[in-house]
């Protein structure tokens, strides 16, 4: 039989792209119409590794994506939302997740795709309402997943009858270890093992390989999925890329432990199917879940050994910037207003120390320009507006019990310093902003410009550190200090912009320096008028 290889290839890649397509369509649906709180859902569902697992299986069914779950809870880990054991119980979980894909290919709709896709284009241009374009999108990307699924079965159907092919899937019979190197490679450049599982499902179906063939092949599927979960953790913290080696860690402990039941796993996969009659899809849908099933519950009591592991591969410090208050419990609203107070000041305490130290992040970004720095002051920046909105909502709550006149004085004292700290935030994320322009536009700034801004970042930085003792130790002659200390960072802005001025009329400096130069001082002023507020608020309240 003669195959026409160019129609094979085409129909293969033009239902492969149909299908990856539906899969996001189906994804980015889901994902609106459930209210894009993803986050939250990790971010409130994790404070024990079992809720992690469930937390994991709702997001991935919801996103139809391990590796998008997986990026999202590195990325958590990486902003300090995540301990390290919390996400290993959601990658677990993403991992039993993504098995509802292969479940839904399963059921054979393949005649019926068009027919969905057709509904889901109805609903989507003839309804003006976001969560009916929401079902229209999810509708819209289940039936491009069938229909690209029947163009790859087609192409893939005269495989079964190709000598190579047919010699390929013996060798990975009787060599499971090639199936999960070619179930692994093909994963890595697709990106996608709900596609590969997809196709595994299609080769079976068209007789093309043999169940203990595709099994092995599923294994590499699942270990090829990791690499997006490490292509997101590169730059990150040190407990984001142990986030990341763990995805992997279980993916191939898992992998290897079935590689060694291989027969026996066959055989039950076998069983399940004449059982209860599945078709070929369901029943590599069958072995997916049961697979990743027995791989969670078979790891989960080994949580804390997974993360001292993986901790010793990745040693550091994996100091990260904690988002989520520390000080804010809301019983002492109920107990006492002035207890509930002191809470708050705490943590308007610790935001301060939050916004020197990514105030000193900004200055080592504008001297060595590495990203580190620069990556550490944005996410600080990050804490401090999560901290803004928490201390403003605890604040707010402690307002609506009765407050005595220096109570109520010392409330409007924090929700004032609240307000001033995040703003400091904002002017340091201006000025990494402002590096990146120099850096991406190769403006160059002299070296009387950089002294200078050394020397105004000192005094900012020391202001605003006075000015957040004065806050905690309630200490007026700081806060007189801070007074006084600002109104130099006054007179050397003004001095140090005049003579940039002078630089630029005798030639030193071009336009694009100039602007870069004064802006960055410009906002180092404005901070250094926040560090009074928060003085004054402090005298105002004596």
């Amino acid at each position: 039989m003669e195959i026409d290889v160019q129609k094979l290839i085409i129909e293969f890649i033009g239902g492969l792209g149909i299908f990856l397509l539906g899969i996001k369509y189906m994804g980015d649906g889901l994902q609106k119409s459930a209210g894009d709180r993803l986050r939250n859902i990790l971010d409130r569902f994790t404070s024990n590794p079992f809720l992690g697992v469930l937390a994991g299986m709702i997001v991935t069914i919801l996103i139809q994506s391990s590796s998008g779950t997986t990026v999202l809870t590195v990325g958590l880990v990486n902003a300090g939302f995540m301990t390290l054991r919390q996400a290993i119980g959601v990658i677990m979980g993403a991992n039993i997740g993504t098995t509802v894909t292969a479940f839904i290919i399963g059921i054979d709709l393949g005649e019926y795709a068009l027919l969905i896709m057709a509904l889901g284009a109805f609903l989507l241009f003839f309804f003006k309402k976001p969560i009916v374009n929401a079902v229209g999108q999810a509708v819209f990307g289940f039936g491009s997943l069938f229909f690209g699924l029947e163009l790859m079965s087609s192409g893939m159907s005269p495989l079964r009858s190709l000598e190579a092919f047919h010699e390929l899937t013996l060798s990975m019979s009787d060599t499971p270890i090639l199936g999960v190197v070619i179930g692994t490679v093909f994963t890595l450049i697709v990106q996608s093992s709900s596609a590969t599982i997809g196709i595994l499902q299609g080769l079976y179906s068209e007789g093309a390989i043999e169940l203990g063939a595709a099994l092995p092949v599923l294994f590499g599927d699942n270990l090829g999925t990791t690499i997006t979960a490490i292509i997101a953790s590169i730059g990150a913290s040190v407990a984001a890329k142990r986030a990341a080696l763990t995805h992997v860690t279980f993916n191939l402990i898992g992998a290897t432990i079935f590689l060694l039941l291989l027969i026996p796993f066959t055989n039950y996969v076998a069983f399940l199917q004449d059982w209860l009659n599945l078709n070929p899809e369901m029943t590599i849908a069958f072995g997916h879940g049961s697979f990743n099933i027995a791989n969670t519950v078979l790891q989960f009591p080994f949580i804390a050994a997974l993360a001292w592991f993986v901790t010793k591969l990745i040693p550091g410090d994996d100091t990260i910037i904690e988002y989520k208050p520390k000080h804010l419990d809301p019983i002492f609203i109920q107990q006492s207003s002035s207890l509930a107070l002191d809470q708050a000041k705490a943590e308007v305490v610790r935001m301060g120390g939050y916004a020197h130290k990514g105030l000193e992040e900004t200055h080592s970004y504008v001297t060595t320009q590495n990203e580190k720095n620069s990556e550490m002051a944005l996410q600080i920046e990050g804490a401090l507006n999560n901290l803004d909105r928490k201390i403003t909502d605890y604040l707010v709550e402690i307002a609506s019990t009765s407050l005595s006149e220096v109570e109520s004085a010392e409330h409007t004292a924090l929700m004032n310093t609240v307000r001033d700290i995040e703003r400091i935030g904002d002017h340091f994320e201006n000025i990494v902003e402002l590096i990146d322009y120099k850096m991406s536009n190769k403006v160059i700034l002299t070296d009387q410009a950089m002294e200078n801004l050394n020397n105004m970042f000192d005094l900012t930085a020391m202001t605003v550190k006075q000015a957040i003792e004065s806050l905690e130790s309630k200490d007026r002659e700081a806060a007189l200090e801070v007074i006084q200390k600002e109104d130099q960072i006054d007179k050397m802005e003004r001095k140090f912009r005049k003579s940039h001025i002078i630089r630029m009329n005798e030639g030193l400096c071009n336009g694009s320096a100039g602007i870069v130069f004064v802006d960055i001082i410009s906002n180092l002023e404005r901070i250094g008028d926040h560090a009074v507020n928060i003085a004054e608020n402090v005298l105002g309240e004596q």
